[in-house]
């Protein structure tokens, strides 16, 4: 059960890494003309950089099908970057945009410097300029006050 537990963990850890990377480099890159849906106002419930969850999720639908026979690690790394998808559609949809108007402001330290960092992402609305491409690794600068130098 603790390996299990490690490679769920180690999942959700390199879907962190990767999706910071693949946010960065090919989101705000070559595949901007999807994600901008996401930098602009929608109009409607669905936006084209939705598509990104459809790619993620799938690659985790594989990896758990290739791995449910023996339990192996491919299972449960598939479990791991559900989990983050969970996790990154409670955070990123429904308590940052909203999406689903389920949850109020964060109360929550880590959670405000998130929403913080969130906001900061969303504040070019172009490719180039952008900044805090992950969702849970956070810098430091963004769980300081308003206030503080």
């Amino acid at each position: 059960m603790i390996t299990a537990l490690l490679w769920i963990m180690l999942g959700l850890v390199l879907m962190e890494c990767f999706s910071w990377w693949i946010h960065k480099y090919i989101m705000h890159g070559v595949l901007w003309e999807i994600h901008k849906t996401h930098h602009r106002q929608s109009k409607g419930y669905f936006e084209l950089n939705d598509l990104f969850t459809v790619i993620f999720g799938g690659a985790a639908i594989v990896l758990i099908f290739l791995g449910i026979e023996s339990l192996d690690y491919r299972f449960w790394l598939g479990c791991g970057i559900s989990l983050y998808g969970m996790l990154y559609f409670i955070l990123h949809d429904v308590l940052i945009h909203k999406r689903l108007n389920l949850l109020g402001r964060p109360k929550s330290k880590y959670l405000q410097a998130i929403a913080k960092a969130h906001r900061a992402h969303h504040k070019s609305k172009e490719k180039e300029d952008g900044e805090s491409f992950g969702l849970f690794l956070i810098p430091k600068k963004y769980f300081r006050e308003e206030g503080d130098i």
